[in-house]
């Protein structure tokens, strides 16, 4: 009986575009002798749609929205936890952002016992949590930008107080950010007082956790981790961009990035960022897949900027461009990895319970 593959996308976060631009690539790529891939869209509203089998090759994330059957989020989770039980099946979920990459929908899964790809819960809440990624790897001695923490409570009791000790322990240029949230959404950079309060209220539409982080002058660079037990990373890569802020816009909309891999370093550089993204691989507990991302200075000095623990794969990602040049896999061989390490953690955790 043929493994039933099912895509889970769209969401209620403030990724779901680039939630159907990922499964429309995945959707297209995946080979469909091997698997029944039936996706499964959730509207922003977060109802969970009927499955349906995709067959024929898409053009447009447009082609990907669907109308709910169900008039709850309680019935229509209900009924795919009921398909689930039903043969052979997996879940590769591309869902960005909260409600989808962050736990929430992994912790469904592993009640459902249903090997899904990519990060567990643990890895999964930790990664999507800017502030509490940083904790850990700075508990593990990674170096990383000076950064501190801003809660919206603080923010409406305590503005100048906060903004005071932003000047004091960060300066500017800084960083303000959404503690929850990726493609660069929410995000500002910001040279001066005004600029900064704008940045801390977009930020807090977001989330009511913030990171603020001191600018690291120099080039994004980019690896790509895989496996479980025994991980392995790509070679670095970069995007040839003029140095300003990366934000949703030129990730996204206006194209025209070129993707620099390898990325221009020293040997001895790179095999020390190599190993620096296992390193916070394991201490995330990471598995299946994660993306982890460096400043580097003129200096040749490595700040950890942050992880990815399920990036994009869009037509412009680096995470699958990154294996392809390293050992020549192919998306579609990349994709069939990635399933083999879902069953393979699957049947660990399984004999984990028999023992």
């Amino acid at each position: 009986m043929a493994t039933k593959l099912y895509l889970l996308y769209g969401g209620q976060s403030a990724e779901h575009e680039v939630s159907l631009k990922t499964a429309l690539t995945v959707l297209n790529a995946v080979d469909k002798n091997k698997y029944v891939v039936q996706p499964i869209y959730i509207t922003r509203e977060g109802i969970w749609c009927q499955p349906w089998i995709a067959q024929d090759e898409l053009r447009e994330p447009e082609q990907l929205r669907r109308q709910p059957s169900h008039d709850s989020k309680a019935a229509s989770i209900g009924a795919f936890l009921t398909a689930m039980a039903e043969g052979d099946s997996l879940v590769f979920p591309v869902l960005h952002g909260p409600g989808g990459e962050d736990g929430t929908v992994q912790g469904l899964l592993e009640l459902a016992g249903v090997p899904y790809v990519g990060n567990g819960v643990l890895a999964s809440a930790v990664g999507m949590d800017k502030l509490m990624t940083k904790r850990i790897l700075e508990a593990h001695g990674i170096r990383q930008a000076r950064y501190i923490e801003l809660q919206q409570r603080d923010w409406q009791t305590a503005p100048e107080q906060a903004i005071t000790l932003l000047e004091q322990e960060i300066g500017y240029p800084c960083y303000v950010k959404p503690a929850n949230m990726g493609s660069s959404i929410g995000i500002s950079r910001c040279a001066n007082v005004e600029e900064t309060r704008a940045g801390i209220e977009l930020a807090l539409r977001y989330d009511v956790k913030l990171v603020i982080e001191a600018e690291v002058v120099g080039r994004e660079v980019q690896y790509a981790v895989m496996g479980n037990e025994q991980p392995r990373c790509s070679i670095g890569g970069e995007f040839v961009r003029e140095p300003d802020f990366f934000d949703y816009d030129k990730k996204y909309k206006q194209g025209g990035l070129v993707q620099q891999i390898p990325a221009v370093l020293t040997p001895q550089l790179d095999e020390a960022m190599r190993e620096t993204a296992l390193r916070a691989f394991r201490a995330l507990d990471g598995a299946g897949l994660m993306r982890v991302d460096f400043f580097v200075t003129d200096g040749g000095i490595a700040y950890l900027n942050e992880v990815n623990t399920l990036p994009g794969f869009t037509a412009i990602s680096m995470y699958p461009a990154l294996w392809r040049e390293t050992d020549g896999t192919a998306y579609r061989e990349l994709i069939d990895s990635l399933i083999e390490l879902a069953r393979e953690r699957q049947g660990a955790r399984r004999q984990e319970v028999l023992s």
